[in-house]
Formats: C-alpha cells, structure tokens, sequence
C-alpha cells in the first residue's frame, strides 16, 4: 500500500467509523472538510456519509468537491463511496423530490416501496459478491454478512458494474467495483473482521 488516503468530510456524519477503520489497517489517512484542502492530484479518494441524498449533493457542492471528485475519477485514481457516498456516485435519487447526483455509473437511488417491508433496511444481511467483477474480490466464494442502514437502494445498474448483491424485498445492488471506482451501500467500517477485509482489499488494490 503506498500514497496518502484523503477522507471527504462534508458534513454528513460517519467519520469516526471510517476514520477508525482506515487507520487501523494502516492507511496513512488525512480528513479534508473543504476541496481547497486536496492536493492538485490525490492518491485516493473515500466518500462516506449518512443521511439524505439531495442534503449530501448540496453539501459537496457548497464545499467545492463535485469537480474535484469528477476530475479523480476521470484521471484514473481510485475512489470509494460508502452508504450514502455510494448512492451519491448514481446519476440521481428520487429521495424527498428529484436531485440530480456525481453521475459516475448509470442508475438511479429510489426508496424500498415493497409491501410488506420495515424501512429503513437495518442491520445485518447477507451479502453476495461477484469475484469475478474486480481483482480486489478475488478468492471470494459463497456470501458475506455486513451491516446495513438505509432506505433508498439503486435501481437500473448495469450488470457490469454490480460487484456485489444483497436482497430485502428485492435483490438490489448492495457494491460495484470497475475501474477506479468502489462503492458499497452497507458500512464496511462497521462490519467487523470482513468489512475490514474488504477495505483492506481496496487499498491494496489501489
């Protein structure tokens, strides 16, 4: 593992966990709350957050990342979202209205409107991931238990981007893995030894 991790702190929570997690595996970690504070080139970029989709859009955009985070992921570097930062990488959310997101993979967030169901999704649920989508899931076999909160879930992802799969009322997209760009809708950081793993997996791999 080598270069610097830079963790997006835009006023959507979430940072102790993350925080905590990179750096218990060694990541050589710095937090940056406004895009003034990046380097003209970071090495890696992990956008986190909880919350509600459209508040997050406005928030990186008041703090000056949506180009930044473009201009990364259109240079070839690395980035990783988690939970809302996840959903944040789609092209828009229908959550509370429509709001427009980073556009980095097709889709669009939509919440869980199957009869029946508890909203939020929350707490542990099994996992199933596609090895075969990224190197950095290589030698997984068989599924994963992670933790979950959320109400809103991805819709319309091409196969090609859908690393991993979780089902509550439907089998959405729980991960994607292409290219430079990770994204997991479940927490990792709060998913003991195998959210750990599979962080561990991203920066090896980047």
């Amino acid at each position: 593992m080598s270069g610097r991790v830079h963790l997006i702190d835009y006023g959507a929570g979430n940072m102790r966990s993350i925080t905590n997690a990179l750096k218990s595996l060694g990541a050589e970690l710095e937090v940056v709350s406004e895009a003034s504070a990046l380097p003209e080139a970071p090495r890696r970029l992990v956008v986190p957050g909880v919350g509600a989709f459209g508040a997050a859009m406005s928030n990186l955009r008041q703090r000056g990342f949506l180009e930044p985070i473009k201009r990364h992921v259109s240079e070839g570097r690395p980035l990783l979202g988690i939970c809302v930062g996840y959903q944040l990488l789609f092209e828009e959310s229908t959550e509370l209205g429509h709001h427009e997101g980073l556009g980095l993979i097709p889709g669009r967030v939509r919440r869980f409107d199957q009869e029946g169901l508890i909203v939020p999704h929350m707490g542990w649920n099994e996992v199933t991931f596609d090895p075969a989508r990224h190197d950095m899931l290589s030698g997984y076999e068989g599924a994963e238990h992670f933790y979950f909160v959320h109400s809103y879930y991805p819709e319309g992802v091409p196969e090609a981007w859908i690393a991993a799969r979780a089902e509550y009322g439907v089998t959405f997209a729980a991960g994607v893995a292409r290219g430079n760009i990770a994204g997991y809708q479940f927490h990792p950081e709060k998913s003991g030894p195998a959210g750990l793993d599979l962080l561990d997996r991203w920066l090896a791999a980047s």
